[in-house]
């Protein structure tokens, strides 16, 4: 079943027929609650109840403006810091061999003198290269729940997707980078100028620490051009594969060199920039970044790049290349202005037509969310733990798998992502009793969980860092053991094991509850008296695309037999637990993917 239901959902938007364009704007006359519901799908994270009748009240432009300008409400807070941060710390140092070969060389190392004498002089120094490791990928895990609440919570959800297509479109992973703050202030400007001028944000970004550190700006020197960024710059952020040769970038990498960053800064290092003449794009002068910028924004393709990314994105996969070149003119017509050129598809007669609508498979943080906000959430749960969910849905913020971010799509319904899918509405119907927080156990590194334990059994340090599954002879091992640990510079696997500690000791914990959720007062308050009345409840509420009259009629059947009859008033007492098991049904249907 859930292999023909992956492909009823793959096929969907492949048997969709090609288009031309219709951008003027839908005639007020034919506005719908339906309309109101697909812009609150894709221009945020869906609405119901009260929310969206407020939405079908108004004109288009009306509604437009609320998603593009903000609701202006509520107050979201800022996000509250562990204080993890030590300034020995930066910069980190790329590899623990590359910390310890430092400390030998200066006798010193993120803040730690080398121990004069003694066993392990730099273990120290590698504990708390582990404790930053651990510290800084905890943080990332409650900035990723922060964000998360934001978008459930805020009254300008399409500055919060903004950011989530941003995210994806520039590509940093906290793997590579290291450092949650650099992760956090790149969000921060996603939402700052998601929405704004195109070059501004692409200036930004280019400049932002995060982005200079993943993409190696540090080794982009006059003497050794670095091509990270220059290449990425036009093949994934402006223009695409194709329309630039390695001439343009090789001279990009030129007018690059020289930009860095100190701490959370952007730094430009005068010393290390080509003063040179380059050729780029048939063009030729003593070029730096923002000139090469400017000159890659003048290409007509890049603005065709951008503008079909971002239709795609909110609209619909299918593009013709006559499509393209429309989409760019109005962007280039609008001067790379992002809430300009969003204003217009969402008034667009295309964006309300038929084969646009109930189409677009939704992304895991997107599905998760919106589904939150339709069960009437207002904060994120902590069980099941959104970021391992996400994350097995094949999305976990701040992680995206490449610089290419996540390929989206059809990738999204695997059958293995769509059994996922439906576990991740079981978690929140049925929480897990064996439910552990995984901020507080190391997961990823289970094993240091051994070397805690034999160090409280009295385990020597060498005995207790052993390899869990080394056979040896502890007694014919002991006097070596002891001269190692008489003797060695530093032990790896202790290290990591009070990293671990010590970042527990100081990152504060996710706050753990399961989902508030009433479908019984739902259900009574919506005055709903029969089964199949609760199924056209649910189906409004949750699904962009109509169910089958017969698909109807089976629930509705499902429901009536958990019941034991189909009189709800005589059933009050108990039908919460059936109602989730009704949901849990529904919402694991192909149609529920889509948005």
């Amino acid at each position: 079943m859930i292999k023909s239901a992956v492909a009823i959902v793959a096929c969907w938007s492949c048997l969709l027929p090609l288009h031309a364009l219709e951008l003027e704007p839908l005639p007020n006359e034919q506005w719908s609650p339906q309309h109101a519901a697909h812009l609150a799908s894709r221009a945020g994270f869906g609405a119901h109840g009260e929310e969206l009748e407020a939405l079908a009240r108004l004109s288009p432009a009306q509604a437009v403006h609320r998603f593009v300008h903000g609701l202006g409400s509520p107050e979201l807070a800022a996000f509250e810091h562990s204080g993890i941060f030590d300034e020995g710390l930066d910069p980190f140092p790329p590899s623990r061999p590359a910390t310890t070969a430092l400390a030998k060389r200066q006798g010193h190392a993120l803040g730690i003198q080398v121990k004069p004498s003694g066993n392990r002089p730099l273990q120290p120094i590698v504990n708390k290269f582990f404790y930053w490791l651990r510290a800084s990928r905890l943080e990332t895990d409650r900035v990723a729940y922060w964000w998360a609440q934001r978008m459930l919570r805020s009254g300008h959800p399409l500055q919060e997707k903004m950011a989530l297509y941003w995210h994806g479109h520039f590509a940093n992973n906290e793997d590579k980078v290291r450092d949650y703050r650099k992760m956090l202030q790149q969000l921060e400007l996603f939402h700052s100028a998601g929405l704004g001028n195109f070059r501004e944000l692409l200036i930004a970004v280019a400049q932002n620490p995060a982005m200079l550190m993943f993409l190696d700006a540090g080794v982009n020197t006059k003497d050794s051009p670095n091509e990270n960024f220059a290449r990425e710059i036009m093949e994934l952020f402006t223009m695409g594969v194709g329309h630039y040769s390695e001439k343009d970038v090789q001279e990009a990498a030129r007018a690059f060199t020289g930009w860095n960053y100190r701490g959370l800064e952007f730094h430009f290092n005068e010393a290390e920039h080509d003063r040179g003449s380059k050729q780029f794009l048939g063009q030729e002068g003593n070029f730096d970044g923002v000139e090469v910028i400017d000159i890659i924004l003048a290409e007509p393709v890049t603005a065709e790049f951008i503008a079909a990314k971002l239709y795609r994105y909110f609209v619909n996969e299918q593009l013709t290349q006559a499509d393209e070149a429309q989409l760019g003119e109005a962007l280039q017509e609008l001067e790379y202005d992002i809430a300009a050129y969003l204003r217009l598809l969402f008034l667009s007669k295309d964006f309300y037509a038929a084969h646009n609508v109930g189409t677009r498979i939704k992304g895991p943080v997107e599905l998760m969310v919106s589904t939150y906000r339709r069960l009437g959430l207002q904060t994120v749960p902590g069980v099941p733990d959104f970021n391992v969910v996400s994350g097995a849905l094949g999305q976990r913020l701040m992680y995206p798998p490449t610089v290419a971010g996540w390929t989206e799509g059809r990738s999204w319904i695997t059958p293995s992502l769509m059994f996922e899918r439906s576990n991740f509405v079981l978690d929140i119907l049925f929480p897990d009793i064996g439910f552990v927080p995984p901020d507080r156990y190391p997961y990823y590194t289970a094993e240091i969980v051994n070397v805690q334990n034999r160090l409280r059994q009295g385990l020597s340090v060498a005995q207790a860092t052993k390899p869990t599954g080394v056979d040896a002879d502890i007694d014919t091992m002991a006097a070596s053991n002891l001269l190692a640990d008489r003797d060695e510079a530093f032990n790896t696997r202790l290290g990591s094991m009070r990293g671990w500690q010590m970042a527990l000791e100081r990152v504060k914990p996710i706050p753990r509850h399961t989902a508030r959720v009433d479908l019984t007062g739902w259900v009574v308050q919506a005055e709903c008296t029969t089964p199949l009345e609760v199924v056209d409840l649910f189906a409004q509420a949750f699904f962009s695309v109509a169910l089958p009259d017969e698909q109807k009629f089976q629930f509705a059947e499902q429901l009536a037999l958990d019941l034991g009859g189909t009189d709800l008033g005589q059933a009050s007492s108990y039908l919460e637990e059936p109602l989730r098991r009704l949901l849990h049904s529904m919402l694991s249907l192909p149609e529920y993917q889509l948005g």
